[in-house]
């Protein structure tokens, strides 16, 4: 059985409790009885075989997925056949905010999340959320890679989990149903599907917008039936969810580079030996690089398809109105992360 004391919850677990509290009672002792590595883990000498479960909200060909499953193969090779890592892609196992609080409780032990949810676990991780942060891809990998970066990483161990590493998800960019976004005041009334956030919440506040929380199997509907306005996301997320059928303007307003981060579940890591604990770190270390080439070539096609597909593509080159109109989100949730902003200015021209 487990014996870790209490870890802490984010607050929106309180809803969901005996739900996810039962799966994680249930599939630690499950685990615990046939030599799993959810809660338990061996601890010993690298030699018991364990299959753990890693969840993805994201389709099987989506670039996040296909760094998933090279961690999963380099795992396998590394540990010389003792780990298995099962993905489980298209939300199979939840949405992002589900899939982590079973992580977070044990009853899966891995997920690849977006930096944004996490900021309800870690508040740190609302520097990804800060609006209009990174100049551009070059200059978050900078951090990301740097002393600040790793520092970040482990800021999430104390919410119960282990951090890996990073995925790149790209940059955030509007798109809408009706009219197009071509400036900050075009986004005033409007009803922006936002993760759940409040540094996200405030951006589109701050640019006079109605942010609405929900999770992103819902978005498509909802920009169908006009309970939404618009959204925002990276293009392959964009072309992949279809989004585009319902909301043809894209504005490459590129507002957010919210990272994605690598997660197990803490117990589950500290259950493994040193050989394996080294074995998945390496095996994460590699897959990073392959997920970015991945991702970027990725981005490069589905810009093509979308034109293809008649969507209305509006490139923003001055961003010095979006910095001004959502400067407020910067002072109100930068307060707290002085030496992370820090860092991010000094390598900004790195």
């Amino acid at each position: 059985m487990n014996t870790a004391s209490p870890r802490p919850v984010a607050r929106r677990s309180l809803f969901k409790a005996g739900a996810f509290g039962a799966a994680a009672v249930a599939g630690g002792l499950a685990l615990s009885a046939c030599g799993g590595g959810s809660l338990a883990g061996s601890g010993g000498g690298g030699g018991e075989s364990k299959t753990f479960k890693l969840a993805e909200t994201h389709p099987d060909d989506y670039p996040t997925t296909l760094g998933d499953k090279k961690f999963a193969e380099l795992a396998e090779k590394y540990s010389d056949g003792r780990i298995k890592i099962q993905v489980y892609p298209n939300a199979q196992l939840g949405e992002e905010s589900d899939a982590i609080e079973q992580v977070q409780m044990g009853s899966i032990e891995m997920t690849r999340i977006s930096s944004a949810p996490m900021g309800e676990f870690v508040p740190a991780m609302g520097l990804f959320s800060l609006p209009y942060l990174f100049d551009d891809a070059d200059h978050l990998w900078r951090f990301l890679e740097s002393e600040s970066g790793k520092k970040l990483l482990g800021e999430v161990d104390g919410a119960g989990f282990k951090g890996l590493g990073y995925f790149d998800p790209g940059a955030r960019s509007f798109y809408t149903s009706k009219k197009p976004i071509k400036a900050p005041t075009d986004v005033k009334g409007l009803k922006i599907r936002v993760q759940e956030s409040q540094v996200q919440i405030d951006f589109i506040k701050a640019l006079g917008g109605s942010p609405t929380p929900m999770d992103y199997g819902e978005v498509y509907s909802s920009l169908q039936s006009g309970l939404l306005d618009g959204a925002e996301n990276n293009e392959p997320s964009y072309l992949s969810a279809s989004h585009y059928e319902v909301a043809k303007n894209y504005t490459l307003d590129r507002h957010m580079r919210v990272a994605e981060v690598l997660l197990i579940n803490k117990d589950t890591w500290a259950g493994l030996d040193t050989k394996d604990q080294e074995a998945l770190q390496k095996a994460a270390d590699e897959a990073a690089p392959f997920q970015r080439e991945k991702w970027d070539a990725q981005v490069e096609t589905d810009l093509e398809k979308l034109r293809g597909e008649g969507v209305t593509i509006n490139e923003i080159s001055d961003l010095a109105p979006w910095r001004e109109a959502t400067k407020s989100v910067i002072d109100k949730h930068g307060a707290k992360l002085g030496e992370y902003l820090d860092a991010v200015e000094e390598l900004r021209t790195a």
